[in-house]
């Protein structure tokens, strides 16, 4: 991670934002990798990236880890927030996403993913690598695209979330 000013994060999101606003309409904000696990941990990091996005636009959803200093960053400045979990990732006891330079941190088996999916829809809980049973709420589902089944797994879930009778539409409408 690279150590940015709160001035320059502010900017690089505002920016940001109204770079993509030239390309066409944006509803909501997420941040990626690095600067997506800083704003999860790092109250700072977490308002200033808040502050930016209502600064853009106070209509913009502010997508956020479950749990996190961004989500509640997000929710203190009155922003609309996503809580999002992953659907191929695994967690800390403190509601953390495993880090990558961990062996554990991804889940590989599909049926173990769409299991956890699941549950954190319908219950409101993730089992952490630890066993402990962690509260989450999940608003939003992120599912890497990169994946060598990427769009299989993605239909996969729909169909096994429609099946459980879980209402899939897009966050905010």
């Amino acid at each position: 991670e690279q150590a940015l000013a709160a001035g320059a994060l502010g900017e690089l999101i505002t920016g940001q934002v109204e770079a993509l606003r030239e390309l066409g309409p944006v509803r909501h904000v997420k941040p990626h990798g690095a600067l997506y696990n800083l704003a999860a941990r790092d109250r700072a990091a977490a308002e200033v990236i808040a502050a930016a996005v209502y600064e853009c636009d106070r209509a913009l959803i502010l997508f956020g880890l479950a749990g996190s200093e961004l989500v509640a960053a997000g929710r203190a400045r009155g922003l609309r927030v996503a809580s999002e979990v992953f659907a191929d990732r695994t967690y800390q006891a403190d509601g953390s996403l495993t880090p990558r330079t961990r062996a554990d941190a991804l889940i590989a088996d599909e049926n173990v993913a769409v299991a956890q999916v699941l549950r954190m829809v319908r219950e409101g809980v993730v089992r952490a690598t630890d066993g402990t049973e962690v509260q989450i709420v999940a608003d939003t589902v992120c599912l890497h695209g990169d994946g060598a089944h990427a769009v299989e797994f993605a239909r996969r879930l729909n169909a096994e979330l429609r099946a459980a009778g879980i209402l899939i539409q897009t966050f905010g409408s």
